[in-house]
C-alpha cells in the first residue's frame, strides 16, 4: 500500500501476545542502537509523536508519557508531602525525575540506571522529558539497581521502581530479595511505588500476581492502583504502593497537596482515590495472592 507522493507506508508493531499486537503508523525511524543492556529504537509516529521502544516494547510516547510519570510520582507525594530523599530505580529517560523536581521540599533524588546509552539518547531526542536530570538535586548512578540497594539502610523516604519489566537485565528488580532490600533501604515511614504491569493477558496476569505476592510478604501495607495508558499492554496499567506504615487512602493529604499547586495533566486527588477502586477480576487476582500469604 502506498501513500500520496509514492511514499511507502511504515508501521511499528508491538506484540502483546502471540495473537495480539499494537500497530502505530510511523513517519521515520530516528534512532536504533544496541547498548550493553538492550536494543533501543526511537520512531516518529503519526498519532503519538516520538516514542521509544526497548527490545521491541514501547516504553513511552510523547502523547501519553505524562500519565505514567504523574501516577508514580504524585500518588506517594500526596500521601507524604514531607518526603526529602528519593531513589529512582531505572528512570533513565528522566520523566519521573522531571515530575519530582516540582516539589521544592525534596532535597535529593538518586537515579540508578544501568544503561548509559538510554540516558544519552533520551537527552538528545526527548530533551524536555529528560530535563529533570539536570537539576542539581539529581544524582545519576550507572549501575545495577539491586547491587546499589544492598548496602542501604533507612536512607530513603521514597523508592520508585521505574524498571521496565521482570525479564532480561532488569529481572533482579522483581525478586523477593529486591523487595526486601527496598524495605531495608526505606526510612521508618518510607513508601515504595512500582509499576505492576497489565493484568489483562494471561502471561502479564501471572507476573502481576507474583509481584503482589512479593510486595505483600515484604511490606505491612501493600495496595494496587490503576491508570489508562494507551501505549501500554491492553491500554490498562497497574501500579503498586507499598509502605512501612502509610495507607494510600487513609493517609492521603489532599488539602496539603493542593496547596502546593503542582501542575498536572492527569493526576488529581480525586483521581487518586478512584485509582485504587479496581475491577472485580483484578480484586479477585490480588485477593487470591493475599490469602496465600495469610493477609
Amino acid at each position: 500500500m502506498e501513500l500520496p507522493g509514492n511514499m511507502m507506508e511504515m508501521w511499528y508493531s508491538e506484540y502483546y501476545t502471540d495473537n495480539v499486537k499494537l500497530d502505530l503508523r510511523i513517519v521515520k525511524q530516528l534512532f536504533s542502537g544496541v547498548s550493553d543492556c538492550q536494543r533501543i529504537d526511537i520512531c516518529q509516529s503519526v498519532e503519538f509523536g516520538k516514542f521509544m521502544a526497548l527490545d521491541g516494547e514501547i516504553l513511552f510516547s510523547e502523547k501519553d508519557e505524562f500519565i505514567y510519570d504523574e501516577m508514580v510520582t504524585h500518588v506517594p507525594m500526596a500521601v507524604n508531602p514531607d518526603i526529602k530523599k528519593v531513589l529512582i530505580i531505572g528512570g533513565g529517560d528522566g520523566g519521573v525525575a522531571t515530575e519530582l523536581i516540582k516539589y521544592e521540599g525534596i532535597e535529593q533524588i538518586d537515579v540508578v540506571e544501568p544503561d548509559e546509552m538510554l540516558v544519552e539518547v533520551c537527552q538528545e531526542h526527548f530533551p524536555e522529558l529528560s530535563s529533570g536530570l539536570e537539576d542539581p538535586r539529581v544524582n545519576i548512578y550507572y549501575q545495577d539497581g539491586l547491587r546499589f540497594l544492598r548496602n542501604k539502610v533507612g536512607e530513603y523516604d521514597l523508592i520508585i521502581n521505574d524498571a521496565t519489566d521482570p525479564f532480561g537485565h532488569t529481572e533482579g528488580l522483581f525478586t523477593k530479595e529486591f523487595y526486601g532490600s527496598c524495605y531495608t533501604a526505606l526510612t521508618e515511614d518510607g513508601i515504595m511505588v512500582y509499576q505492576h504491569g497489565s493484568p489483562f493477558y494471561e502471561e502479564d496476569r501471572i507476573e502481576c500476581m507474583k509481584m503482589h505476592r512479593k510486595a505483600c510478604r515484604a511490606f505491612p501495607v501493600s495496595r494496587v492502583y490503576q491508570a489508562h495508558i494507551p501505549t501500554c499492554s491492553s491500554g490498562y496499567w497497574l501500579f503498586g504502593f507499598a509502605s512501612r506504615k502509610y495507607h494510600p487512602l487513609e493517609d492521603l493529604k489532599a488539602r496539603d497537596w493542593k496547596k502546593k499547586k503542582i501542575k498536572t495533566k492527569y493526576y488529581t486527588t480525586n483521581l487518586h482515590k478512584g485509582s485504587f477502586m479496581l475491577p472485580k477480576y483484578v480484586e479477585d487476582m490480588l485477593e487470591e495472592e493475599e490469602e496465600r500469604n495469610g493477609r
